[in-house]
């Protein structure tokens, strides 16, 4: 029976650690989440399913249109009070209107903006988890390599107290060792809450709240290491076919539907209707009056002076739109070429950093070996150490810059490096 409540008790324990257990959050998990939960996305989706609505409602004016209607009346009169009921029905239908195919193509284009803003969005959403993902890896490891720093520093601190006790060491030189450590300390609170801060983002853009982000989930991966710079051949065709280019060229095309529709003014409309009523009085005793009719309209403006300054209005816009499309593709090369050199700085500057976080290791490893013995002194230890320290977070922080950098390009892009 004992046996049984143990293991009952361990079985129970190990549940439990599972669910308190923080899962590992990938990348593309967070992606996936954002996408899901971020209300501005979701608003863009709205937006371009109202822009579809509006395209087929332009599908109106194609088909014929029905109208109904009926009343009743009564009437007080001195010679007596009598009682009016009528009903009617209209059906009409625009045999010719030179509006309605600029105004369904300027719909569609409207419709199709949308979705091309639904793709920059999104590219702008996968950037911004990117970067609050990778941000969250890099403080992670710049906590880990500040453990390892008041590690190093609590050690050094050992040593010198150690010899101050057999009087091979002043107690200026613990007291040196002894301010270090306490700033290594410091170090590590602070990297704990610049890692809280930078969770608290993510986890919002992913849609988990504050109280629980880094509980249920945390980020688990490396930063992408990779040297190899993409081909700037291969950007430069990719960032021509950015949603925002697109968007200047259905602006463009909007432009001369716009030209077409206030060309429309100067065409006639013709109309055709079918209507039927009926009425029934109390003065026409038991017999019903009917009215049916068919007839068809021909609408035409003759002349109206400020359809002609639109015309021309409209004209200019095209060019003007013609010009936007130029100045976005200026501007998206020259975005992509910045993008291009800050990534391979960044890359150059990560294998300096690496370099000297291997001599300043080799460094400390000598200064705290010459002080272990008493051939070296405690300012040159300790700022071995410091040194050593700052190189360890200077590398994460390059590691750090060649992924936002990265990020950075593939965005301005639109393509997956």
């Amino acid at each position: 029976m004992f046996k049984k409540t143990a293991l009952l008790g361990v079985i129970l324990a190990a549940i439990a650690a599972s669910v308190n257990q923080a899962q590992a959050l990938t990348l593309e998990e967070a992606r996936a989440l954002a996408r899901e939960n971020l209300p501005s996305w979701q608003a863009v989706k709205k937006k371009v399913e109202a822009a579809d609505a509006s395209y087929r409602a332009t599908l109106g004016a194609y088909l014929p249109s029905l109208d109904a209607s009926a009343q009743t009346e009564r009437n007080f009169r001195s010679g007596g009070d009598y009682s009016t009921k009528g009903y009617g029905a209209t059906l009409s239908y625009d045999l010719y209107d030179p509006r309605r195919k600029p105004k369904r193509d300027i719909a569609e284009l409207n419709l199709e903006t949308q979705q091309e803003e639904l793709k920059k969005n999104l590219l702008e959403l996968d950037y911004r988890v990117k970067v609050a993902f990778y941000t969250a890896l890099a403080q992670k490891d710049i906590l880990d390599q500040n453990r390892i720093q008041l590690k190093d520093a609590e050690k050094d601190y050992e040593v010198a107290e150690g010899r101050r006790k057999l009087g091979a060491a002043r107690l200026s030189e613990a007291l040196q060792a002894s301010v270090r450590r306490e700033q290594a300390r410091f170090n590590v609170v602070q990297a704990e809450g610049n890692l809280n801060k930078t969770l608290s983002e993510l986890f919002s853009l992913i849609g988990i709240p504050y109280e629980n982000s880094g509980k249920t989930e945390t980020p688990e991966g490396k930063l992408p290491a990779g040297d190899v710079l993409p081909a700037w051949k291969m950007l430069n065709g990719a960032v021509l076919t950015r949603p925002e280019i697109r968007q200047m060229e259905i602006a463009l095309e909007t432009a001369k539907k716009n030209l077409s529709l206030f060309r429309a003014d100067f065409y006639p409309t013709l109309s055709a209707n079918l209507s039927y009523g009926r009425s029934d009085a109390g003065t026409l005793g038991a017999r019903m009056d009917e009215d049916k009719s068919a007839g068809a309209t021909v609408s035409w403006n003759i002349f109206e002076l400020g359809k002609f300054y639109r015309k021309q209005s409209a004209g200019i816009e095209v060019g003007v739109s013609a010009e936007n499309i130029k100045e976005m593709k200026r501007q998206l090369l020259l975005d992509c070429r910045k993008a291009w050199e800050d990534l391979a700085t960044a890359v150059k500057n990560s294998a300096v950093a690496d370099e000297q976080l291997r001599q300043a290791s080799q460094n400390y490893e000598q200064a705290f070996g010459e002080y272990k013995v008493g051939a070296g002194d405690i300012l040159s230890l300790v700022q071995a150490e410091s040194l050593l320290a700052g190189a360890r977070e200077q590398l994460v922080s390059a590691q750090l810059n060649v992924a936002l950098a990265r990020a950075l390009l593939e965005k301005i892009s639109g393509k997956s490096l």
